[in-house]
């Protein structure tokens, strides 16, 4: 297995085997006894995986460190080949919202520097984001008084937690990762740790106060050129640029944006930050 082929293999493996290995480890950390027989074969094939990864791998470290690449980004290089963009961004991203779970605890914020301007954005999900999260107990409550085999209960317990506390760290990840104006001008627009938009001072023409009730997804970008990052089914901010910038969506696929409509709970206090007329 040579070539293009050994990648290609090794990527669908990981694709396919890590919801399956996360979704054991729910039913054991649940408590769930699970037959002896499909632990082996489960194991197995993991471990199979996991030899096949690192034969891969090791073809590609060293066929980057004989091109003259340097250790570290040799391996950055063979991990990315092998590795799912979609895998690393969505483990990237619940990483770091249970990070933001930790800051929001602590009442601290990422990327926030002394003299910068901080523009939450939270305003139009926060009900909605408790209100899921009350729904989730409730849910969890009648769950557990209703079903009547503890397997099976420990199972849901486990999921309906996991639930709970992902909602939670999204919403953390956006109350420590607001927007930010920097002294320098730059813009960094962000929605928790699923969007991260850098916008240079200098990539500027115009900032107003424009609210907009969009229809689409988080980042819902046109043919235009114009791009939405929708918060509660709103934006309240236009920003017109003098060039394209790159957008990252949350799964890695890179959009180009002339026109950026944007939420901010305090409108008129980002676009005085940016140096602009707060004009509607």
């Amino acid at each position: 297995m040579t070539g293009v082929l050994g990648p290609r293999v090794a990527r669908w493996a990981v694709a396919a085997v890590i919801p399956a290995e996360l979704l054991l480890v729910v039913v054991v950390v649940a408590g769930v006894r699970i037959p002896s027989a499909v632990l082996a074969a489960t194991e197995l094939l993991v471990l199979g995986v996991l030899v096949l990864e690192i034969w891969v791998l090791r073809g590609l470290y060293a066929a980057e460190r004989a091109a003259g690449l340097r250790p570290g980004p040799a391996a950055r290089s063979a991990l990315r080949t092998v590795v799912p963009v979609q895998v690393r961004r969505l483990l990237l991203h619940e990483l770091r919202a249970m990070v933001s779970l930790c800051l929001w605890i602590a009442r601290r914020r990422h990327g926030v520097r002394e003299g910068d301007h901080a523009a939450r954005y939270t305003e139009p999900q926060t009900a909605m984001m408790y209100g899921m999260v009350f729904v989730s107990v409730v849910e969890t409550v009648v769950l557990a008084l209703v079903i009547p085999w503890p397997a099976v209960h420990r199972v849901v317990l486990v999921l309906d937690v996991y639930g709970i506390l992902i909602i939670l760290a999204m919403h953390a990840a956006c109350v420590t990762r607001p927007h930010v104006v920097a002294r320098d001008g730059t813009l960094r627009l962000r929605y928790g740790a699923l969007v991260d938009v850098t916008v240079p001072a200098d990539a500027i023409a115009s900032a107003r106060v424009d609210r907009r009730y969009p229809q689409g997804r988080l980042v819902t970008p046109a043919e235009d050129g114009s791009l939405d990052l929708i918060v509660g089914g709103q934006t309240t901010v236009t920003l017109e640029l003098t060039r394209p910038v790159p957008v990252v969506r949350p799964l890695g696929a890179v959009a180009e944006a002339t026109v950026l409509r944007f939420h901010a709970d305090d409108p008129r206090a980002l676009v005085a930050a940016l140096g602009q007329p707060t004009r509607r």
